[in-house]
């Protein structure tokens, strides 16, 4: 049995964090647990309002999790704070997680603050180099490198740069940027992988960020090589879009399970 942890953010309208994460694992065979760092109060509108665990209890959550049913790959999503992203460095450095997917989540969808500015350096130095792999998206690697992104090359030159800091493959995603198709970058030191899909016309986007790094860790749980999980990560979240319906007034939300069955009206 593959198995693998997502470390984030509960959304209560059960399009991203937590929620889309564990329905992803579902989707591609692999047995899903959790430890939640944040219960937000949140519809396809916006985010009502966040409550953050105590940083001790996100720590007992992951020995619960790590000392019993243990994981083949884990990712972090919603970190809220620095006190919380210390106490998660510490337990993957504990339980030796060698495969840990680090989705650096910055706002929400809606433009909702979820990580507190003075824990943004605290990723970079303590969680970042313990990463297989980071995937910002193109205003997340901005915000991290302070340069600006506006096209295909400035992915490039910030991929590099967050590799500088001790993370083996770096994937910069480009779905906020113009353009017909949608080009994502990833960087392992040596080698820039382009991968393109179609850009889809749709309003029914709540949780493609959460949905593409857990489909990554997913594919990295069953051990594909990192390359090949960014590929197949891609392509499954390209289907989940395509098959989105919008189940609130806001942003609607992809459909996670779009192979197994299809929504109705």
């Amino acid at each position: 049995m593959y198995k693998a942890l997502t470390i984030a953010g509960s959304d209560s309208g059960g399009g991203a964090g937590i929620q889309a994460d564990l329905k992803t694992f579902a989707a591609l065979q692999v047995y899903g647990t959790s430890v939640i760092t944040s219960v937000t109060a949140q519809n396809t509108c916006g985010v009502l309002g966040t409550y953050d665990l105590p940083a001790d209890f996100v720590a007992l959550q992951m020995d619960a999790v790590l000392k019993d049913i243990g994981t083949d790959a884990a990712k972090t999503g919603m970190l809220a704070n620095a006190d919380i992203v210390r106490v998660v460095a510490r337990k993957i450095k504990e339980y030796g997680v060698k495969k840990l997917v680090v989705d650096p989540v910055m706002v929400s969808k809606s433009g909702h603050a979820l990580l507190a500015p003075e824990a943004c350096e605290v990723v970079v130095k303590e969680l970042m180099p313990l990463a297989l792999v980071v995937t910002p998206n193109a205003e997340e690697a901005a915000a991290l490198t302070g340069r600006p992104i506006k096209e295909e090359r400035d992915m490039e030159e910030a991929a590099r740069q967050i590799r500088d800091w001790g993370v083996p493959f770096v994937i910069v995603k480009g779905g906020h940027l113009p353009g017909e198709e949608v080009i994502d970058i990833l960087f392992d030191g040596r080698k820039i992988y382009r991968f393109a899909g179609p850009r889809i016309n749709t309003n029914n986007t709540h949780g493609t960020g959460c949905t593409f790094a857990a489909a990554v860790t997913a594919f990295l749980a069953r051990g594909l090589e990192v390359p090949d999980a960014a590929r197949q990560a891609k392509e499954y979240l390209g289907r989940a879009l395509a098959a989105g319906r919008p189940v609130g007034r806001g942003y609607g939300t992809v459909h996670h399970l779009a192979g197994y069955y299809t929504w109705g009206d």
